[in-house]
């Protein structure tokens, strides 16, 4: 397998406005993590008390459907609107415009097949009239990603922080509580538009401020079409990866009642948490890298790739130990029923750390490799197919629990993701001639050390559970640090936690609207 890059190594590596916003970005996707998680807990103890894995295996297929319809929608544009903008000299607000279209169309197509088709989404239950609807959130969900791409490509992370780490979750989080008493059934599926909607609303009121009106824009069909079709293999990376994280559910659906796939979700949910990480640093790295390519810079984007890549895994290899070692005590949080997939919990977090390392090569690779990166997904995605059926039947054949059939897909995953690191490095390794793996030695020994500490507290009674989460988590989380810090930092990975002077604040103020300075 070969290909042409286009440019040939520099030795200017990074420059000094892409490390700075590289840090800058990372110190809001950091912030916004942490805002994230504190919004993310409150639903998902509301979901597993109250609503039950039976109807949280009903709702979480319904949402699968929307969530894989609206990435299509996209159609790459997340990743893809910073290099259409680069080669454009029309106004930036109008190539936001066709991109926007392009969204509009494909949720269109998708929403109309969804709702001639309801029972695909629900199994052949019975869908109140309002659950019936849910399609129609698409182009909500389109749009907000598109346009909060578009304000990170003028380095405005901040809107995305205030619309995904603070309306989305607080809303689906409020809407579920007070639904409950009204709409047992579907009140999680009302949340979740409602939510939507929010999140589209929080991206609009920034993005009209930023870019404005689309003064002089006319719909070209030509246009549109040919942004599709230079697109689609953006799309189709997407796509994959989307596949690659949410196969493991659709074979559950295939193979488990709704109460094991309810099961199954909220350990996903607690593990994708560590994952809006990587993937909220796509819009500030994308513009970054297009950057770089487009002056020729490729040792700088080995340095951008090799860095992001060290803060992203070093921070989910933190959030895996601190949520597999006291695993039940995590899960039983949220509902007794769900200490079930403590064992699926575990390797999904491993995975997301396993991960780390492609998910940010493939953010250099989608613009200099892009079919042999689609190729190298879809190898994987049939292996992690395969291995996960192979791993049911084999446990079935065996006749282990159904708990531990279950996590079959979870151990496909990691072990899919984490070839797929392996190989997506070591082929961008190649085309940039230069090292991209963040990976350093002083890592292992904090692992190590932090889940020593962690394997003491889960030896205590079971009636100290609590002290697992209220002492055992933040002792990991600072044995790890310590190490990580003292022995594996750099002094641009320190540059990470220190703001400049002058520095826009990262978090919107209260009493701010998102991504303004103007008192509401």
């Amino acid at each position: 397998m070969t290909t042409t890059t286009g440019f040939e190594p520099t030795a200017s590596g990074r420059t000094t406005e892409e490390i700075d916003a590289l840090a800058k970005g990372g110190r809001t996707n950091i912030i916004g993590f942490v805002m994230r998680l504190v919004a993310r807990l409150p639903f998902l103890f509301i979901a597993g008390r109250l609503y039950g894995p039976d109807t949280l295996g009903t709702f979480a297929r319904a949402v699968l459907f929307v969530e894989v319809a609206a990435l299509l929608a996209t159609f790459g544009l997340k990743r893809g609107l910073a290099l259409a903008i680069l080669e454009s000299a029309r106004p930036h607000v109008q190539i936001v415009w066709d991109c926007l279209v392009v969204a509009a169309i494909a949720s269109g197509c998708a929403s109309g097949i969804l709702l001639l088709m309801p029972d695909v989404m629900f199994h052949g239950g019975n869908p109140s009239a309002l659950e019936r609807f849910l399609p129609c959130i698409i182009v909500a969900s389109a749009w907000s990603d598109i346009m909060l791409a578009a304000l990170a490509y003028r380095r405005n992370v901040q809107a995305t922080v205030t619309a995904r780490a603070v309306i989305e979750p607080w809303t689906i989080s409020i809407a579920a509580g007070l639904l409950y008493p009204i709409a047992p059934h579907d009140g999680l599926v009302l949340a979740y538009m409602l939510s939507m909607a929010a999140a589209l609303v929080a991206s609009i009121v920034p993005f009209l401020r930023s870019y404005g009106r689309p003064t002089g824009w006319r719909l070209h069909p030509g246009r549109t079409f040919a942004l599709i079709r230079r697109n689609a293999p953006l799309a189709g990376a997407d796509a994959l990866e989307w596949g690659t994280r949410n196969v493991d559910r659709s074979i559950l659906f295939l193979m488990f009642e709704p109460r094991i796939v309810g099961i199954y979700w909220m350990a996903q949910q607690v593990a994708s948490i560590p994952g809006k990480l990587k993937t909220s640093f796509d819009p500030i790295l994308g513009p970054v890298i297009t950057s770089s390519l487009a002056r020729g810079d490729t040792a700088g984007v080995a340095s951008q790739v090799r860095q992001v890549g060290f803060w992203i895994l070093a921070a989910q290899t933190g959030l895996a130990l601190m949520g597999s070692i006291p695993g039940e005590a995590v899960m039983g949080t949220v509902g007794p029923q769900f200490v079930a997939g403590t064992a699926a919990l575990a390797f999904l977090l491993l995975a997301e750390a396993a991960a780390s390392t492609g998910a940010v090569c493939e953010s250099a690779l989608v613009y200099i490799a892009r079919v042999q990166n689609v190729a190298i997904s879809i190898g994987m995605l049939l292996f992690q197919v395969v291995l996960s059926f192979a791993l049911i039947f084999a446990m079935q054949w065996i006749g282990w629990p159904v708990a531990y059939q279950a996590a079959g897909p979870a151990v496909a995953l990691f072990v899919s993701v984490g070839i797929t690191s392996i190989i997506k490095s070591t082929y961008l390794s190649r085309l940039l001639g230069a090292g991209v793996a963040g990976w350093r030695l002083p890592m292992l020994w904090a692992v190590l050390a932090a889940g020593t500490v962690g394997f003491g507290f889960t030896l205590l009674p079971h009636r100290f559970e609590w002290a697992e989460l209220a002492i055992g988590v933040p002792a990991i989380a600072g044995v790890y640090l310590f190490v990580l810090y003292r022995w594996a930092a750099r002094p641009e990975d320190r540059a990470l936690f220190r703001r400049k002077a002058g520095e826009t604040p990262a978090l919107p103020v209260p009493g701010l609207s998102a991504g303004s300075g103007v008192p509401r």
